[in-house]
């Protein structure tokens, strides 16, 4: 197995972080074809490798959006302020959560307010702090709550249905995962493990969880962020500049499982079992010392924009710390930011980006076929691909936060939107 990604810093002193676990294999580009190769192993799972960036193969965003939320000033029903997930039902409608409003407000295809559930409260159907929100393919809605986590779990109509505690007990939110089709919720979390030598991970631990929040079985752990400190702020946890973390998605009947470092994504079924990897030859990753600078440079110019007021000198040894030479440095960039699963079941893989770089999409098929390539939208925060539309929420120069759905066109394909 190649050993993991190496953290180092920029002195005479480096040091080699340890090997990452087998439950998240690595592979070596040297060993694929040029295009794409397939294969099963002894455990009958498929392998399947490619090489995006041999390929032409781009969609496209519509220029505007065809859907958009929360330019109605003056009417709360329509304005947002800490927007923390949403989803498209079946019938075009969108329901979004705002952690601010403490409420899922279900607007219709059109835009106009349709309903509201929950409120602010500790009772059933009532919400401390929502964190996300999940929809089944009927339109059943799950909304993470927390402290602790739980799930309120609503009908299409917004009829309150029952409260879910999963089991073992989550004291902050999930780290990543979903609802699949059949009910089991996909739900991560971390050790917990407070370590100061920037060596040791958080290990983030996958379960999966019936209906009622029972443990059905832990499916996977991989290591997580690795935190350490500096002398110029010794009471701040922060982790290695460039450092990777794994990023979990579960829609419909697919589970998608990146430890964020390597390019390769593991996907699981229902059943929760392991049916196919996908990789992809990634480009040069490697990390050099103007890489650092620009990022050193990249954050000083954002902080002097910036107007932290009164914060300023209580931020001032935080900002020193993440400056610090000390701060330990990845030998190579992770291959992925995050992962999705469409509703249609395509996997969208956001590659991790350079300093001063904007990165975008690729986007692979069910069976790990690669599929395009997708240049982000500037300022949108995704919250859900489907197959001919991106939903997610942005803001204005104003900063105020609006909920906004855009086209997304296939390779080779005229518009199939006609608005």
């Amino acid at each position: 197995m190649t050993p993991l990604t190496q953290a180092r810093r920029f002195s005479p002193f480096p040091f080699v972080l340890v090997a990452l676990g087998a439950a998240a294999s690595m592979f070596n580009p040297a060993e694929a074809e040029a295009q794409r190769t397939s294969m099963v192993d002894s455990a009958g799972v498929s392998i399947v490798t490619s090489d995006p960036f041999s390929s032409d193969r781009r969609c496209t965003v519509g220029a505007e959006p065809f859907f958009s939320l929360g330019d109605a000033l003056g009417d709360e029903r329509y304005e947002f302020y800490t927007l923390r997930g949403m989803a498209r039902l079946s019938d075009g409608s969108v329901a979004v959560i705002d952690r601010r409003d403490q409420r899922v407000r279900v607007f219709s295809e059109s835009g106009e307010f349709l309903r509201s559930m929950g409120g602010r409260g500790e009772g059933p159907g009532e919400f401390r702090n929502p964190w996300f929100l999940w929809a089944l393919p009927g339109d059943t809605l799950w909304v993470g709550d927390y402290r602790p986590q739980r799930f309120n779990v609503f009908s299409p109509d917004g009829e309150f249905i029952r409260l879910v505690t999963p089991d073992p007990f989550y004291l902050n939110p999930s780290h990543g995962g979903g609802v699949l089709s059949n009910g089991h919720s996909i739900n991560t979390r971390d050790d917990g493990r407070d370590r100061d030598d920037f060596r040791t991970p958080r290990d983030y631990v996958i379960e999966a969880h019936r209906a009622d929040g029972a443990l059905v079985r832990e499916l996977m752990t991989l290591p997580g962020r690795r935190f350490g400190r500096v002398e110029e702020a010794p009471n701040f946890l922060l982790d290695p500049l460039f450092d990777g973390r794994p990023s979990v998605d579960a829609n419909g009947t697919t589970i998608a499982v990146t430890a964020g470092r390597h390019p390769e994504v593991r996907l699981l079924d229902e059943r929760l079992r392991l049916r196919r990897i996908i990789r992809w030859i990634d480009e040069d990753r490697e990390v050099t010392r103007a890489d650092v600078r620009a990022w050193r440079e990249e954050y000083v110019r954002q902080q002097r924009e910036r107007d932290l007021g009164n914060l300023a000198e209580t931020l001032r040894p935080q900002m020193a710390a993440l400056l610090s030479d000390e701060r330990p440095v990845a030998d190579r960039f992770p291959a992925a930011s995050s992962v999705r699963v469409g509703r249609d079941g395509r996997i969208w893989v956001r590659r991790y980006p350079r300093p001063r770089e904007t990165t975008g999409w690729l986007a692979f098929e069910p069976d790990g076929d690669f599929f395009c390539h997708l240049d982000p939208v500037p300022g949108l925060q995704v919250y859900e691909i489907g197959a001919d539309y991106i939903l997610g929420s942005r803001r204005d120069e104003l900063d105020i936060e609006s909920v906004v759905m855009y086209e997304l066109i296939p390779p080779d394909s005229a518009s199939p939107r006609r608005r």
